[in-house]
């Protein structure tokens, strides 16, 4: 079987990381390239009533069940399909249902905090952080969260200033230091982005 590529593109809340990799999966082809969200890996919380769920910290490693992404990327490499979890953000919680996700050439990870994790991080073979502007990054966050999530105005603001810009200091842009590749702006970095397209492409038909 032939060796598959895993990526891993990192970045900042907001920094336009989803866009690159969804640009990313189009351009190179849906046919060889398997996209994961670390999202989609929020510990279930059905132990827990709304008014603590909704406590969450999402921008912490412990919300975040890494080990079976971990355990769902040794799959894939493997040559098995896996079942990935569909994570409810309006009710914050992991939902019933499970994607199926068979191998292919390319496996694109997303998620601000993939590269503070070592086992995780080990698996890569190319690192790419965006790197964004905090205000631009908010305010990309905060419509993303209104219009995709069902959240006011006012739960994104308290959110971001009590837990996204804390974490955020303390666990993303640290992980910085790991990335083989940093790209300015996110998704508007057309240079950046051809460039790890076309490096992409020819280590999936080799």
């Amino acid at each position: 079987m032939q060796k598959l590529i895993v990526v891993g593109i990192a970045g900042g809340t907001g920094s336009g990381k989803t866009t690159i990799a969804d640009q990313i999966y189009s351009t190179v082809g849906k046919d060889k390239i398997v996209l994961l969200h670390h999202d989609s890996y929020y510990k279930d919380q059905s132990d827990k009533p709304f008014s603590e769920r909704v406590k969450t910290n999402y921008d912490h490693p412990d919300s975040l069940e890494t080990d079976l992404l971990i355990k769902h990327l040794k799959l894939l490499l493997a040559g098995q399909k896996i079942q990935v979890p569909v994570y409810d953000f309006s009710q914050h919680n992991r939902t019933q249902k499970t994607i199926e996700v068979a191998p292919k050439p390319v496996i694109l990870v997303d998620g601000i905090l993939i590269f503070g994790d070592k086992q995780l991080r080990e698996m890569f073979d190319i690192k790419i952080f965006v790197d964004t502007d905090p205000d631009i990054r908010f305010i990309r966050r905060l419509k993303r969260d209104i219009a995709e999530r069902g959240r006011t105005v006012e739960s994104v603001v308290d959110q971001y200033t009590s837990t996204v810009r804390p974490m955020h200091l303390e666990f993303v842009e640290p992980s910085k230091r790991y990335a083989d590749i940093i790209i300015p702006e996110g998704g508007f970095n057309k240079v950046a982005l051809d460039l790890v397209i076309s490096r992409i492409k020819s280590l999936a038909s080799a």
